[in-house]
């Protein structure tokens, strides 16, 4: 497909959190599990519950995803934790910003997430304009919110998403 991946996934951490951006197409998906597949990587997942039905349910739990019904007040964010906590090894993959519209702000379940289970946020850009996955190496959060966004701003402001009128570079100035 003329895609190349810069870098690696780190193999010494066992355990880490995956954010790729930007979202602004269904063709991130597919990308993103041929990274996967290529680098050998277990990566995990969520997705919406309607994802998982029948016929293609299947599918997306073979490619290591797991149903979320969104519409469930669920604290997802201590239930992630606790399978970090529960697990040798653990690498889960996300979209900050959840969904492929163009949002102003990232959610940041998967800041507390990292927070709460000590574990390491590894950045991965979808850069359509350059065809390459980026892959950084992981960042250990400082614990102020402010410095860790302004981290991940630097590393994402310059790539462009399939949609780049989708992927708002200042998402990190609303948080």
């Amino acid at each position: 497909m003329g895609w190349k991946i810069e870098n690696d996934f780190p193999k010494e951490i066992k355990k880490y959190i995956i954010i790729a951006a930007p979202h602004t197409s269904n063709l991130d998906f597919p990308i993103g599990i041929l990274a996967k597949f290529i680098k050998g990587v277990d990566i995990k997942f969520i997705g919406k519950h309607t994802l998982f039905k029948p016929p293609y349910g299947f599918i997306f739990r073979a490619l290591g995803g797991a149903p979320v019904n969104r519409t469930k007040s669920k604290n997802m964010v201590q239930a992630l934790i606790d399978i970090f906590n529960e697990n040798d090894e653990f690498v889960f993959a996300l979209s900050p910003e959840g969904t492929r519209k163009k949002v102003n702000t990232w959610r940041t379940g998967f800041y507390h997430v990292a927070k709460g289970a000590n574990v390491p946020i590894v950045m991965a850009a979808l850069d359509f304009g350059n065809k390459k996955i980026i892959i950084d190496k992981a960042y250990y959060l400082i614990g102020d919110q402010k410095i860790d966004f302004d981290h991940f701003h630097r590393f994402f402001k310059d790539i462009e998403g399939k949609n780049p009128e989708q992927f708002d570079p200042n998402f990190h100035k609303n948080i």
